[in-house]
Formats: C-alpha cells, sequence, structure tokens
C-alpha cells in the first residue's frame, strides 16, 4: 500500500453539514415504502420510498416545515419536531443521534479545524499487553493508536506502516493484505464506512477527516457505494467476526468495543474467543508462535 501524508495546504475544509442532513434525510426516506407504514401507495413514483408530504404527514409537521429540514435548515428545529421525525422515519438510536447532530451542532464546540493528534496513554499500552487476546486502541478518526502482540499476529503487522497508514478504514478499503485476514471482507467494509460515517458526523469541522473520506472516494469504489448508503454505526457488540489467518485457516473471534474515559475519543477494541472451540485453539496455536517484538 502506497504512503499517501496529508500535508496542511492538501487538508480540504471539513464536511457540509447541510448536505450530509439533506443527503441522509433523503436516504432514510427512501428506505420506507408507503405500505411499511400503513399509508394508501397512489401513482407512479419517480425514486423509491415515501414522499417528502407523506413523511411530514407521518411526523406531524407540515410539508413546508420538513421541507425545510431536509434541505438542510435543521437549527430552528425543535427537539421535538426532530423526534417526531426520527420516529417517522424509523430511525435507530444510532441514527437519530447522527440526525440531531446533522441538524443541531453544538454551538459550543470549538471551530478548530485540525484538532491536536490523539496519544496513547502509556497506562492504556500496559493494559493492552496485559491481555490475552487481539486488542488495540483506535482514536476518532479510527487512527489505531496502540496495539498488543496478538493483534498483530492476527491481523497483520502494523508496526512495518507509516504511522499516518494504521488507519482502520484506510486499511480496510486500500490494503489487499489487510482484507485477506478476514473471511467476509465486504461485511466488515460495511461496519467500517458505517462506523466513519457516525464519528465524522460527530466531528465535521475536522478537515483532516474529509481529507481521508476525499482520499478513500477517490482510490476505492467499494468504498463510493458505501459511503452514498450513508449508514451510520457504531460497532456491533458482541458481533461475530470470521478471520481467515495464513497459518490456522478461518476461526472466529468475537468483538467487544470499549470506550475509554478521558479526554478525546479513544476506544478500546477486543477480540475474544468461545472456550473450548477450535478458535481458541487457533487462537493459542498463534499466541505460541515464535516471533520478534512488534514495537
Amino acid at each position: 500500500m502506497s504512503s499517501h501524508v496529508v500535508s496542511d495546504d492538501q487538508v480540504t475544509s471539513g464536511l457540509d453539514r447541510r448536505s450530509e442532513l439533506r443527503e441522509f434525510l433523503r436516504s432514510r426516506r427512501a428506505r420506507l415504502r408507503p405500505e411499511d407504514v400503513d399509508l394508501p401507495s397512489y401513482g407512479r413514483r419517480r425514486v423509491p420510498g415515501l414522499r417528502r408530504e407523506e413523511l411530514a404527514q407521518l411526523a406531524g409537521v407540515s410539508y413546508a416545515y420538513y421541507a425545510r429540514l431536509e434541505q438542510g435548515y435543521g437549527g430552528t428545529m425543535s427537539a421535538e419536531v426532530l423526534d417526531a421525525v426520527a420516529r417517522a422515519l424509523r430511525l435507530t438510536e444510532e441514527e437519530r443521534g447522527h440526525l440531531i447532530r446533522l441538524a443541531q451542532p453544538d454551538r459550543q464546540a470549538t471551530t478548530q479545524t485540525v484538532p491536536a493528534p490523539q496519544r496513547l496513554r502509556p497506562t492504556v499500552q500496559h493494559l493492552l499487553d496485559a491481555l490475552g487476546v487481539p486488542a488495540y486502541a483506535v482514536g476518532r478518526r479510527m487512527d489505531i493508536l496502540g496495539w498488543n502482540r496478538l493483534a498483530a499476529v492476527v491481523f497483520g503487522d502494523w508496526a512495518q506502516l507509516p504511522p499516518e497508514e494504521r488507519n482502520v478504514a484506510r486499511l480496510t478499503f486500500l490494503s489487499p493484505e489487510a482484507r485477506s485476514r478476514f473471511a467476509d471482507p465486504e461485511q466488515v467494509a460495511m461496519r467500517v464506512a458505517g462506523v466513519l460515517r457516525m464519528n465524522a458526523g460527530k466531528s465535521p469541522d475536522d478537515a483532516h477527516f474529509s481529507s481521508l473520506i476525499q482520499e478513500l472516494s477517490q482510490k476505492s469504489e467499494e468504498f463510493r457505494r458505501l459511503w452514498a448508503r450513508h449508514d451510520v454505526s457504531c460497532g456491533i457488540v458482541g458481533e461475530t467476526v470470521r478471520m481467515r489467518h495464513p497459518l490456522v485457516g478461518e476461526f472466529d473471534l468475537v468483538h467487544e468495543p470499549m470506550t475509554l474515559p478521558g479526554g478525546a475519543p479513544m476506544r478500546l477494541m477486543t477480540y475474544s474467543v468461545e472456550p473450548g472451540s477450535r478458535s481458541e485453539e487457533a487462537l493459542r496455536m498463534l499466541a505460541s508462535w515464535e516471533m520478534e517484538p512488534l514495537r
């Protein structure tokens, strides 16, 4: 994978909240059919999903009011209206939070477009090293900030990559070697795109976030397709991920993400195995594999 360093003069402006809000609402409206929400269907539809007036009716607001929201003007909307729209669209809790962040960004939030880089506390690295399962820590931009020996054995030797390439999204969409470690890389890519969309919505003024999205859009057709879906996700707790390792073949890991307290958002990603399973034996074999220290 070629190195890509984003210099300050290459950094684009942050995400356009108004455009993000407009496209998100349209994508969620397109998922619903009149029969899904007990509405009669009249005439042929040029585009899939509910019409604006139908969604406004379900939410109990005027067409003009909802149209203004879908045009990206959510700053004057009340929390009650946004909740009504979320219910009408049948949004998940994650999607509802995404809608509110786009419609009514925190006016107290910093206007700094290039937040300071995140650093891993030494105590977190000590915790990673002490865990008996693959684990790593990621920052708000999905940068891999630290990992343990088992994570390197299972997912690949990140120490061999330049720091700017140690990013979950970049590896998922731009590294064939990283993708080859998963039995279903397309499913992993879908999850990663959803997490990236949610994180970007939380930091729309982060210009480096925008540059990452721009890079992925330019280099990966798969990313462009998944990004256009406007799905959001914080990852699925307890999700089983099937790995494909060159030494032990396929085995299953159970993903358990945890938010670390203190400072900027950071998550600890741990992967366990079912006791007594073949996956546990595969992980034990990998743990006993002799290798040089990776950092």
